[in-house]
């Protein structure tokens, strides 16, 4: 059987992250992917200049037309800007029984514009983080979910990842990139178990697309059957891998994408 994981995401015009982003990761990683736009974005290298959300109803259309066909093995689910796109993903994914369901609680922009409307992060916290297989925030977004500082130390990321699986995650993979140190150190916890992975950091400012890129990759993973730790260690290599190769590309010329192909790619070719 053919392994089919579907992203329900917002599109990036640029192809750095988002739709485009989850769908580069699930072809490099052997896996078919499908859609479905949560919202529309006018986006590049340097930031984004509009959004334009796309109705509740058309989102629950398009997911009722990707389960009604196709037999879906894994969920990843990025930017979800309203409160309405939210119940809407929630009931779908409720409707056709939905699993191993990855989310990626896309709240800002790289470039640091705002993804995720204020009242929507209540609803994204009820209706859907106790229907996640797996949350993956990074620390600034684990801190809005949590009302709480960004953490600044392991000890504080721990505490934070108690602190969401305390709102109903069942997995939490709290990511590091955004701190200081000169490593990237991401904790997988389920509230039993703990689980460090790190990589050292690489310098570049071509990480455009980063967390939607690694949560696609863990949602591959689990698509091919995999199970949820060896998902998670996988999707680090390729997304350490994918930020190193960055470079490689010449897209832009603000923050540049991973290389999410260098795996594929001949020299020549880049």
């Amino acid at each position: 059987m053919t392994a089919i994981a579907l992203t329900i995401a917002g599109s990036d015009s640029g192809g750095g992250a988002g739709i485009q982003a989850d769908l580069k990761a699930f072809s490099a990683l052997g896996v078919y992917g499908a859609s479905v736009i949560t919202a529309l974005t006018a986006q590049n290298t340097h930031g984004v200049s509009g959004i334009h959300d796309v109705p509740a109803d058309f989102i629950a259309a398009q997911m009722d037309a990707v389960f009604s066909d196709l037999a879906v093995d894994a969920v990843k689910i990025g930017m979800l800007s309203r409160p309405e796109a939210i119940r809407a993903v929630a009931q779908g994914l409720e409707r056709h029984r939905a699993r191993n369901i990855v989310l990626d609680p896309v709240m800002v922009a790289a470039s640091g514009d705002p993804l995720l409307a204020e009242d929507a992060v209540e609803e994204l916290i009820s209706a859907l983080l106790p229907r996640a297989d797996l949350v993956t925030p990074n620390l600034h977004e684990a801190a809005r979910m949590l009302s709480s500082p960004v953490a600044e130390s392991r000890e504080d990321m721990v505490t934070q990842a108690k602190g969401l699986l305390s709102l109903g995650a069942r997995c939490v993979l709290l990511k590091g990139g955004h701190g200081a140190d000169d490593e990237c150190a991401d904790l997988l916890s389920d509230g039993n178990d703990e689980k460090w992975l790190v990589a050292q950091r690489h310098e570049t400012r071509n990480t455009h697309g980063t967390g939607c890129t690694l949560s696609s990759a863990v949602a591959a993973g689990l698509a091919k059957g995999r199970s949820m730790a060896d998902s998670v260690a996988e999707a680090k290599i390729y997304i350490t891998d994918a930020v190193r190769a960055a470079d490689a590309l010449e897209i832009g010329s603000g923050h540049g994408p991973v290389h999410h192909f260098y795996r594929q790619w001949t020299e020549h070719s880049q």
